[in-house]
């Protein structure tokens, strides 16, 4: 393995020439590599918050990056709670901010 390897796109094969893809956020197309993680993805394109909290409604996004403080909580593809940091991003993944809970319409 050669110095250049050890990047993030050279250790999961990734050039933005040959790997690059579409995913959208709130409705809006966003690129992403192969081997990203949605939080990467995310921050790549400058959105740094994709949750709201449930108490105050403040804007969150990822902290530890190792999927232990769930701050980074997303809707992926209609899914709830998923920690971002931690799905891997595929193409045409659609990522919506998830507000409070995750579980709108199913009570309190």
């Amino acid at each position: 393995m050669t110095r250049d390897d050890r990047t993030p796109a050279g250790l999961v094969g990734a050039s933005p020439e040959t790997s690059s893809f579409t995913i959208t956020f709130d409705g809006r197309e966003l690129p992403a590599l192969r081997g990203q993680s949605v939080a990467a993805a995310l921050w790549a394109a400058g959105i740094l918050a994709w949750r709201s909290t449930r108490v105050g409604g403040r804007p969150r996004g990822a902290f530890c990056g190792i999927g232990q403080c769930h701050d980074c909580l997303a809707t992926v593809n209609g899914r709830s709670n998923l920690r971002a940091c931690l799905v891997t991003v595929r193409p045409g993944d659609a990522v919506t901010t998830q507000e409070g809970h995750g579980h709108a319409g199913l009570g309190s």
